[in-house]
């Protein structure tokens, strides 16, 4: 049984808010050419449920419109954040890849599960060249439940996981890491809403936090 640190992608490894408006405001202006959205590009509101599943992003945001009209602006939207993150326009946390590095040096299995698409989550792994540190990235297309807390004992199960982190920054996450007993920890960088982190073991805002966590796990969950 192994010893893993499972990180969520957007507002914890990468830094969507860096890619997010343009490609949310070219999503809506290709809804306002079909005739299919009036009015600004609702850029807060989407900041403010950023990290649910995608079929509840384009409920709230498209709520009088049809699932095969969501289901269409939801392919623009992922066209033009993977444009974006190719074009070099997204960007890693500070000390990303340095945490990841190091997290492996001391034998720890990192893996990335997120809300977000297959495609988009291995475009920003092979853009930033995460492959080389993480053991696997898992979407929440892998299961059919939508749930985090669902694919994170999936992660889990498929590699015999029997302690470790859940970093993230938002609820779903630490509601995952609750779930599975793991401890959970939460970042507070650029979308975690107030209140949102209060069940976390631990909440950071500097991603080398969590190799001091690492250091002390020998004695479980001491730096708390």
């Amino acid at each position: 049984m192994s010893q893993a640190v499972i990180f969520d992608m957007d507002g914890t490894l990468f830094q969507t808010d860096l890619i997010l408006e343009p490609s949310l405001e070219d999503t809506f202006s290709r809804l306002r050419e079909a005739n299919l959205w009036e009015g600004e590009t609702p850029l807060e509101q989407y900041r403010s449920i950023m990290g649910v599943s995608l079929p509840v992003v384009w409920e709230t945001l498209l709520p009088n419109h049809t699932n095969i009209e969501r289901k269409r602006a939801n392919e623009w939207f992922q066209k033009s954040l993977i444009e974006n993150i190719r074009n070099g326009m997204g960007d890693l946390y500070p000390y990303t890849v340095n945490v990841l590095k190091e997290l492996k040096d001391r034998s720890f299995s990192v893996f990335i599960a997120s809300n977000g698409e297959e495609e988009y989550l291995h475009t920003i792994a092979s853009q930033f060249s995460l492959k080389d540190w993480v053991s696997g990235i898992y979407s929440i297309q892998a299961i059919n439940s939508g749930d985090k807390s669902e694919l994170v004992t999936k992660v889990m199960n498929d590699h015999k996981i029997a302690r470790g982190l859940v970093v993230g920054d938002r609820g779903s996450d630490v509601r995952a890491a609750k779930a599975n007993n793991l401890l959970a920890v939460g970042c507070q960088f650029d979308f975690s809403q107030e209140g949102e982190l209060e069940e976390a073991d631990v909440v950071i805002e500097d991603l080398r936090t969590v190799l001091e966590l690492t250091t002390c796990f020998s004695s479980p969950f001491t730096c708390k």
